[in-house]
């Protein structure tokens, strides 16, 4: 077993004065909360502004001390080693407590490590910096790729020389380093509790739902002895994500902007171990603008050089148009809030304190700097649900279809070259956070999550290697396009991401002895590309009729004894009508008006995150449907009346149930309270045994004769 940590943002509302009783309100206990808060800021951007420099950048890059002895790995313990904040000088007439002080020195350490693999990447551009930063040579690229860390990305190196020329076009000369490019990094107001021990707080659990905090805080903004500290005890309500058997460990508190006190609770729990390789059964992913992702599920046959990678060709669609759509809008808005700010500002700036239109551009600027925070959250809050969403989905697909292992595309090079719109869609697309939600989600699951190169896969032909062409649709193959891919070779017609999906599982199932673990963040990569042809091979057939028939007649409950009859029944129930097509139709009825003609088939088209394999609805906002009778009372629609509309009073006499447009009508208002409509594949078990039978596995007799090298196979 392994462990899995997470971090959960709780609300803190009230607590109580330990000495006294006394009840503190959420009020008072913010504010003493902000107390501390902006002590630890004053401190901590104090001792990093002291430290700032390429000689203490240097020291702590080494990781040894004036003696040569190494430096621990807790950030308030190296600080004391090296003796740095001796040296700066503290807060007249103002009382810190030593576990205080120990909480701003490991923010401030864990803010200078920060800042060293940013340096590490400018000291290996300004090493090797080109005659024309613009445009790299090959021998160039491989100097600086020898002198960069692992796992540098493209979009990294460039962001930093951009840093390096804006620099050079300013001054005329190259930077010495990270800290003449940079100033001091700006430090929140944020309390490190796990720096500190028991004399300063105590974190307990109660039951599975309430955990208690015992802190010591401040009475005063600038509390002058030990007299103006006093303990509180702070009842937290957890989450649902807190899981019983969760271990709680110290937190942070940081007062928010929303007048809230946020306390960041990290817990670990048990996960199931992971392996890196061994695995047969794979779903693999591609990233898309406005598909967000795309994928297929493989399953690896054969050993040694016959090895190969079969997929039934089933398309797993998570399409987030919707919610893109009104990304894109508030994005545009908060442009142009920012902009309207600016403007005002700057007229208040030209104008000056006399002039008597000053105040009302000032106050104007005040109310557009509202409103642009306000559409900042609405954005952040939509991304974060559509991540969660997203991930949620993908991992219920792995689970139903027993794959082992996630392969996702490492698209952190990806860039929309002299393209403004397709930056801005790529940028808001928030793959980060949606692959951190995976590998979170599928750890829980016991599912490995690997990311593949990117480069090629949306280039060639996952059935047999060869170049495509990218057309706008199928029936426009003479045009170029984007969405659309092709093959001349060997006929290959389909969506560009689900050829590129098809790529991305083969290449993550053919290298999987190539995966490397990070030792810092646990991310698994393949950075070796091994490229296959992925063959497509037939599911198994459903079952026939009678074989329903009869699991039925196993499954129903027995028919009670004697002639069936029913209570105030007096005539036989009349025939629906149908049309002269239909099966059931008697030959001697008299001929009737054929009725509309319905479809069987249920739509492609549901409301995401699917129903898990296990049958609970997870959603990121709205009502679930499988608790109709939840505290908020039933979901209107399908027969249950709304609350405030008795059935009575809206049903006519004899009249015992609603009419479909009724019905139509209040479930589609109910469905509108829920998340965007997303369109998503739904969640359907699979078996994963699917591929040509191996050599040391039985399969039925009909199977292994049906099945020829050549052709398609069944699964």
């Amino acid at each position: 077993m392994a462990k899995l940590m997470a971090t959960a943002t709780c609300t803190a509302f009230r607590g109580v004065l330990e000495g006294s009783g006394e009840r503190v309100g959420q009020r008072v206990l913010l504010e003493r909360v902000r107390f501390l808060a902006e002590l630890s800021r004053t401190l901590t951007g104090a001792l990093v502004a002291a430290r700032w420099d390429e000689a203490c950048l240097d020291v702590l890059a080494a990781g040894v001390d004036e003696r040569g002895e190494a430096l621990p790995s807790k950030g308030w313990m190296a600080m004391r080693r090296l003796k740095w904040p001796q040296d700066v000088p503290s807060l007249a007439g103002v009382y810190v407590p030593d576990r205080v002080r120990r909480g701003v020195e490991e923010y401030a350490a864990r803010t200078l490590r920060l800042a060293l693999h940013r340096r590490s990447i400018v000291i290996a551009v300004l090493a090797v910096w080109p005659a024309d930063p613009s445009r790299r040579t090959e021998a160039e690229w491989a100097a600086l790729r020898a002198l960069l860390p692992a796992g540098v990305s493209g979009a990294e190196i460039r962001n930093r020389t951009r840093q390096v020329r804006a620099y050079v076009a300013g001054h005329g000369q190259l930077p010495a380093g990270l800290c003449v490019l940079e100033g001091p990094p700006q430090v929140a107001p944020l309390v490190l509790l796990a720096a500190m021990d028991r004399q300063q707080v105590i974190l307990q659990r109660v039951d599975a739902t309430t955990a208690r905090l015992r802190v010591k805080l401040p009475l005063r903004a600038a509390p002058a002895t030990g007299r103006d500290w006093a303990w509180h005890v702070i009842d937290i309500r957890l989450p649902g994500t807190i899981t019983p058997d969760a271990v709680l460990h110290t937190p942070a508190l940081r007062p928010t902007p929303a007048g809230r006190i946020a306390v960041d609770l990290p817990h670990s729990r048990p996960a199931p171990a992971t392996k890196a390789t061994g695995h047969t059964v794979a779903l693999g992913f591609d990233w898309g603008v406005n598909t967000l992702l795309t994928g297929v599920l493989g399953r690896l046959t054969g050993k040694g050089p016959a090895r190969r990678v079969v997929t039934d060709g089933r398309p797993l669609v998570f399409d987030a148009t919707t919610v893109s759509a009104a990304l894109h809008r508030l994005r545009g808005h908060r442009e142009h809030l920012a902009a309207k700010r600016d403007h005002y500002q700057a007229l208040a700036d030209g104008l000056g304190s006399p002039h008597p239109a000053w105040g009302d551009h000032l106050d104007r600027a005040r109310v557009l700097e509202v409103e642009h925070g306000r559409v900042c959250a609405r954005i952040r809050h939509l991304n974060q649900a559509l991540a969660w969403a997203a991930a949620r989905w993908a991992v219920d697909q792995a689970a139903a279809l027993g794959a082992s292992i996630i392969h996702l595309e490492d698209l952190t090079t990806l860039e929309a070259r002299g393209h403004r719109q397709g930056n801005a869609r790529l940028s808001g697309q928030v793959r980060g956070t949606v692959a951190e939600a995976i590998r979170h989600l599928g750890a829980r699951a016991g599912i490995v999550v690997v990311t593949v190169p990117a480069r090629g896969t949306s280039k060639l032909c996952p059935g047999c290697l060869n170049t495509l062409t990218h057309h706008p649709a199928p029936d426009r193959l003479t045009e170029r396009g984007w969405k659309w891919a092709h093959c001349a070779t060997c006929g290959l017609s389909t969506d560009r991401d689900h050829a590129a999906a098809r790529r991305i599982v083969s290449r993550g199932l053919l290298a999987q002895t190539h995966t490397t673990t990070d030792r810092t963040t646990n991310a698994r990569t393949i950075r070796t590309t091994i490229d296959g042809t992925v063959r497509l091979v037939r599911r198994p057939k459903k079952t026939t009729r009678r074989l329903r028939r009869q699991r039925h007649a196993e499954t129903a409950p027995p028919r009670p004894r004697g002639p069936k009859t029913t209570p105030g029944k007096q005539r036989p129930t009349p025939s629906r009508p149908t049309g002269p097509r239909h099966r059931g139709a008697r030959r001697t009825a008299p001929a009737q008006a054929p009725g509309p003609t319905t479809s069987r088939r249920m739509p492609d088209v549901r409301t995401v995150p699917a129903t898990t394999p296990t049958g609970v609805v997870q959603r990121p906002a709205g009502h679930d449907t499988q608790a109709p009778a939840a505290v908020s009372g039933p979901v209107p629609g399908h027969g249950v009346p709304a609350p405030h509309r008795p059935e009575e009073h809206l049903l006519p006499a004899g009249r015992m149930r609603l009419s479909r447009r009724t019905c139509r009508r209040r479930t589609r208002a109910a469905e509108r309270t829920g998340f965007h409509h997303l369109h998503a594949t739904e969640v359907h078990p699979l078996t994963p045994r699917f591929g040509p039978p191996d050599s040391d596995r039985t399969r039925p007799r009909r199977a292994r004769k049906a099945w020829k090298p050549q052709a398609h196979t069944e699964f």
